[in-house]
């Protein structure tokens, strides 16, 4: 058995030694992947120069890079997709949340931040369902109503932050929400950023 292994080793050397292609498919391979991770890294960081959260929006919206590339629109509906998901943590997140773990001013915030995130998500998915159909005859209406809805889902979650600003910051409950709220925001900012993107390249 020894010997065959010995007998197979010798042959596969003797291969990669005549056919110097064999030897270097490896380090081909390694340089064809770095030349793809600069290009998406180039398209990424097109896309986020125009947000003010581009640490976040790298983060978030590198995954989309290989399908986006330097598509306006692919980016805009990637960025509203992600916001809708962190969005949705959140709403399950204050609706899990009781009442009685907060005080009584933390308990009025808690309430009106449930009803503007629940208004938030469905002017997010209002926005992402025309995203995903946009028209060239349509395209500046439809510019209009997607940063409405965007600012209005923006303002939502400004306004619940605003609500917890005089609320008790000892409150592990109140950190992680701010917290979430905070991330929101500035995702449905990178969002609309984009869209303005969008609107001024065209489709």
């Amino acid at each position: 058995m020894n010997s065959f292994i010995t007998f197979a080793l010798l042959s596969l050397l003797q291969v990669l030694n005549s056919n110097p292609s064999y030897a270097s498919g490896r380090n081909h391979t390694d340089d064809t992947n770095a030349c793809r991770v600069t290009r998406y890294s180039r398209y990424i960081k097109n896309a986020c120069s125009v947000t003010q959260n581009q640490q976040l929006c790298f983060r978030t919206l590198w995954p989309f890079a290989i399908v986006a590339k330097n598509n306006s629109s692919k980016w805009a509906r990637a960025s509203v997709a992600v916001t809708i998901t962190d969005t949705k943590q959140i709403l399950r997140l204050l609706l899990k949340t009781r009442s009685s773990a907060v005080g009584k001013r933390e308990r009025v915030a808690l309430s009106d931040c449930r009803e503007l995130f629940v208004d938030s998500l469905g002017n997010l998915y209002k926005s992402l369902a025309v995203l995903r159909k946009l028209d060239a005859d349509e395209f500046q209406q439809q510019m209009s109503d997607l940063a409405t809805w965007l600012s209005s889902a923006l303002t939502d979650e400004d306004t619940c932050l605003d609500g917890f600003e005089e609320t008790s910051i000892r409150s592990s409950t109140v950190r992680m929400i701010r917290g979430r709220a905070t991330r929101c925001m500035q995702l449905c900012s990178n969002a609309l950023a984009l869209l303005n993107k969008l609107a001024y390249d065209g489709l």
